[in-house]
């Protein structure tokens, strides 16, 4: 097992999943950095203007902006971000970090 970098409390359904004990659940690396991603998505306003959008050619604006949003963590390898529309509710974004290989998050609309 490789050694732990990023340590976060794990979220699951838009809120902290809890252990037996009612305590918060920790994730680390591959998985923390994952829900960061989704996070930093939700929280850019991108993902809001994704489910506005109709016009084609706009939305692959939308699309390289989530991407060039993604490819700013530091922790992910430039030129590596896919993201692409699962359906019109869910993204899929699958990007190679730096020190845990590629990672994938769904990214609920």
């Amino acid at each position: 097992m490789s050694e732990v970098f990023y340590i976060d409390l794990l979220i699951q359904n838009d809120d902290f999943l809890l252990n037996t004990g009612q305590e918060p659940e920790l994730c680390n690396n591959r998985q923390s950095i994952g829900q960061d991603i989704v996070h930093a998505i939700l929280e850019s306003g991108l993902a809001t203007e994704l489910i506005a959008e109709r016009s084609p050619t706009l939305r692959a604006d939308i699309f390289t902006r989530l991407e060039l949003l993604v490819e700013g963590d530091e922790r992910i390898v430039p030129g590596t971000v896919t993201v692409s529309e699962e359906s019109r509710s869910r993204l899929w974004v699958t990007a190679e970090t730096e020190a845990f290989g590629v990672i994938s998050a769904g990214v609920m609309l």
